[in-house]
């Protein structure tokens, strides 16, 4: 059985491979050993801790907790600070969303932003050495007590200028008494363009408020809820917000009880998002009452190619369920590529009989599968395909 290495032989390998930066075979030489001996002496040293090995990555990111979020929620792409007592923390995850930034833009895209500190990090850390021909957008209106460095309009305006990019602003409050409110907002030509080209933007950058604590605090408090109001939100169980909109520990939406409105992106994406990943509904239908269907623009002549929703060939009219059921009129959603097979009257209202529609189509099997899930929930018969 081999004698227990000495721990001072120990140490002097480890100082003249490590610290001399000698190879193996030079630690051999100068110890009067063999390679294969300097190769255990190392090993061993590494053992009884006598070498300890610190690994600094410039990058300052947690690899392992980055793998493990991707692989839990199913993401392209993660970045996760690492940081010791005393260091900033925020500083950090802003270069590293900078960094990532910087990688990602492409020219010609648009890039929306939310407001927060973390943005507001991310901004701060951003530096090129050349243009990038980007537009830059608002995702959230402003709101006057959340500090001014922070708010989406001053954060669009400095990354643009770091950028050598565009920008334009939503020049609008964050929250409007009613729907109606903002109705008659996003009617205006520059409050409409700005959300049209925050909807069609490349890159949302958003930051997470936590409730209670800055910008997600002035939120709530220009909510203006009553006391039962209050008690119903808190019941609620919502710990942040997104763009003023606030979610649960699930992940659930927050829609009530909040009397006035944020303008901007709509509701309806985050509603699919939330049926899909998470299987839960923000609405739910009662019943099965109406469906929309299309009507010829003009008049359609065999052989033509329908072109769909906001095209030159088909609008949406409103009919009731049963009606387009008994009358096998198509949902104006299927009608996209669709060939028309006989010559259609203008105004006339589609039917299974005036086109043939693609069954393979993604959109045109889930619409079956949408007819059969309801139907079975409802008690009502499909409607025709």
């Amino acid at each position: 059985m081999p004698a227990a290495r000495d721990d001072t032989d120990l140490v002097k390998a480890a100082r003249l491979y490590f610290q001399d930066g000698l190879s193996q075979h030079e630690v051999a030489t100068a110890l009067g050993t063999s390679r294969s001996n300097v190769s255990r002496m190392l090993a061993s040293a590494r053992e009884r801790g006598i070498v300890q090995i610190r690994i600094c990555d410039p990058a300052g990111r947690d690899n392992q907790l980055e793998e493990q979020l991707a692989e839990r929620f199913g993401l392209a792409e993660v970045r996760v600070a690492t940081f010791e007592p005393g260091q900033p923390a925020p500083a950090k995850v802003g270069q590293l969303g900078s960094a990532w930034l910087l990688d990602t833009l492409r020219d010609g895209q648009t890039v929306a932003l939310s407001w927060g500190t973390a943005l507001q990090q991310l901004v701060w850390a951003t530096t090129t050495d050349r243009p990038r021909h980007v537009e830059l957008v608002q995702l959230v209106g402003g709101l006057s007590p959340v500090a001014q460095a922070t708010t989406g309009q001053e954060l669009v305006r400095e990354l643009a200028a770091r950028l050598g990019a565009t920008y334009r602003y939503l020049h609008a409050p964050a929250l409007l008494q009613s729907p109606a409110a903002r109705a008659a907002l996003e009617s205006e030509r520059s409050a409409a363009d700005a959300l049209r080209a925050a909807r069609r933007a490349d890159i949302a950058l958003v930051g997470i408020g936590a409730v209670g604590v800055g910008s997600s605090r002035y939120v709530v408090e220009a909510l203006g809820l009553t006391a039962a109001e209050q008690a119903e939100f808190e019941a609620a169980g919502p710990v942040g917000d997104v763009c003023a909109r606030y979610y649960t520990l699930d992940a659930r939406l927050v829609l009530r009880p909040l009397p006035a409105v944020p303008p901007g992106v709509d509701e309806a994406p985050l509603s699919v998002a939330e049926a899909v990943l998470d299987r839960t509904a923000s609405l739910q239908p009662a019943s099965w009452q109406a469906e929309v269907c299309a009507a010829a623009k003009r008049p359609l002549r065999t052989g033509e190619v329908i072109d769909g929703i906001g095209g030159g060939t088909v609008y949406g009219v409103i009919d009731s369920a049963a009606a387009a059921r008994a009358e096998g009129l198509v949902p104006i959603g299927l009608l996209s590529g669709a060939m028309v097979l006989r010559d259609v009257p203008q105004g006339a209202v589609l039917t299974t009989d005036d086109v043939r529609i693609d069954a393979t189509a993604t959109i045109a099997v889930l619409r079956k599968l949408q007819d059969r899930l309801i139907a079975a929930e409802l008690g009502a018969t499909p409607a025709a395909a």
